[in-house]
């Protein structure tokens, strides 16, 4: 495709002349943002919808009682401080005591508590299984929150930061039906920027809260999210300086060098580090021949982790060696590795009696693809390609994101790919994926895999209760060296997401939410 067709795609894209005009001469001023959005989030409520594009708008008008650093490090938001006593149990928070509601209502400590205890529980799967924790959730004063636990769990100061636990009005939702009247009410926070407009399709426009509770924020005037589907119109947006921010999944990464590449432009990689997202393969451990480990240790040996970081993801990625990142506490990297090897793959299959059929095949697989993107098809091309060296078929089945969502919540599927995001603490991101206890049939990002084992069981939970680190640390060793053995899904990479950015906008990573934070100061440069 040469430029003058990146152009007309450009010029296509719905909605995107209806307001660039506008963002172009505030932009001189350094007042507008223009950023890319893709896809366009369902909702803009983070605490009915914890999707990725809801974070990154979500989170520039709500906000939790903490942030975290990229060391992760917690960090006063909206609470001022906080302490923990000696045996664990009990958390109090001391809020600050000026933050409004968009709507002008005061922010109290009754907001916490009514998210805490009743909203997030019912509509937030990652929420709820931190505060099902809680013996009591109470407030003494109007600006303090005490939780107190049945029992320790070292993890729950990680589980502030706003998409994980978001604060909502309790004079908006309270009494209402909170996943559909939620859903469809305007949103209402305490962040620094507030919704002005949302056209379907095209933008969505926030503008700046002229009385934001810490002083001289926000630097932004307004923020514009432009919804471009289309990859390639993406690029050139950045390009020509039509937009001056990309995250996450915006930009496909056989772009992002050459779009780093530009005088005007920057990358980073920065700020993802509560996240740290893993990708998978999906393996559906339920069904024969998956349910044995020695089939799941021999397609791991028919895939080349190294191959997958650099021509699949183009360096935007590490190897992953097991279940937990190496970007996060309590990794651990000696574990049991897997070669490159068809011929160890195809030993293990002929152990288990998987002998080649007259078309050479020993077991044929539906491969069930993630629609988000062409990295995701190039990896079901690639695992389809690697599995034939065994004789193992592969048959790619495409589907609308509803549909992925669908088979692979509800175990209706072979293999798959995925990805989550391990939230700072394993306790709160990775365990969710293995124990049974989250086996939910109908909830994506559970134990969607089916995956059952007793003794893993048993880790996590010791490890989510000891609060002596160095316990804590043997607890997560031995779990990863036991995943790895088990293999219940074929790790693939630690994803490195580019943030690219005009040279002249600062402060866009500052915590280890990176550009889900609240943007409250960034700004362009004079």
């Amino acid at each position: 495709m040469n430029r003058r067709e990146f152009n007309l795609l450009l010029s296509a894209t719905v909605g995107a002349t209806a307001f660039m005009g506008k963002a172009a001469v505030a932009q001189e001023q350094g007042e507008t943002l223009t950023a890319l959005i893709q896809p366009e989030p369902p909702i803009l409520n983070l605490g009915i919808n914890q999707q990725t594009p809801t974070g990154v708008v979500g989170g520039k008008m709500y906000e939790g009682l903490l942030s975290y650093a990229r060391d992760l490090t917690p960090q006063p938001l909206l609470a001022d401080s906080w302490e923990i006593s000696e045996d664990g149990l009990t958390y109090t928070f001391k809020l600050v005591q000026n933050a409004k509601w968009h709507d002008g209502q005061p922010f109290t400590s009754a907001d916490v508590v009514f998210s805490c205890k009743q909203l997030l529980p019912e509509t937030h799967p990652r929420a709820r299984a931190v505060f099902d924790r809680c013996a009591s959730i109470e407030a003494p004063d109007d600006f303090t929150v005490v939780f107190k636990l049945k029992s320790p769990f070292p993890a729950f100061i990680m589980a502030f930061e706003t998409a994980s636990a978001p604060i909502l009005p309790r004079h908006q939702l309270e009494g209402k039906d909170f996943k559909k009247e939620g859903a469809e009410l305007p949103p209402i926070g305490t962040g620094p920027f507030k919704l002005n407009e949302w056209v379907k399709g095209s933008h969505i426009h926030l503008t700046a809260v002229e009385d934001y509770y810490r002083p001289d924020q926000p630097k932004l005037k307004e923020i514009f999210y432009r919804v471009v589907p289309d990859a390639a119109s993406r690029a050139v947006a950045l390009e020509q300086g039509e937009a001056q921010l990309a995250q996450w999944q915006d930009i496909e990464p056989f772009d992002v060098e050459r779009l780093s590449s530009l005088d005007h432009l920057d990358i980073t990689t920065d700020g993802y580090e509560y996240f740290s997202p893993m990708v998978w393969i999906e393996l559906n451990c339920r069904k024969p021949p998956m349910n044995d480990k020695r089939f799941r240790q021999a397609l791991t040996h028919l895939i080349d982790r190294d191959f997958v970081r650099d021509r699949i993801f183009f360096g935007l990625a590490n190897s992953a060696t097991g279940p937990i990142s190496s970007s996060m506490r309590f990794y651990d990297k000696d574990v049991k590795t897997y070669e490159p090897s068809v011929e160890k793959a195809t030993a293990l299959l002929d152990e288990m009696g998987l002998k080649p059929g007259a078309d050479g095949n020993r077991v044929s697989l539906k491969f069930t693809m993630v629609p988000a993107g062409e990295v995701w098809t190039r990896i079901a091309e690639y695992i389809r390609q690697s599995f034939s060296q065994a004789g193992i078929a592969v048959e790619l089945q495409s589907n609308d994101l509803a549909g992925w969502v669908s088979a692979v919540s509800n175990g209706d599927f072979d293999i798959s790919g995925n990805q989550l995001y391990q939230n700072g603490d394993p306790a709160l991101g990775v365990a969710r994926t293995y124990i049974s206890s989250n086996i939910r049939k109908g909830v994506m990002f559970s134990n969607t895999s089916g995956y059952s084992n007793p003794k893993v069981d048993e880790l996590f939970e010791a490890a989510a209760v000891e609060l002596d680190q160095a316990k804590r640390q043997a607890l997560y060793t031995e779990v990863q060296q036991l995943l790895v053995e088990e293999m219940p899904v074929l790790w693939l990479c630690e994803q490195k997401y580019p943030t690219i950015y005009d040279n002249r906008l600062k402060d866009v990573v500052t915590s280890s939410t990176g550009v889900n934070a609240n943007f409250g100061t960034t700004h362009f440069e004079a």
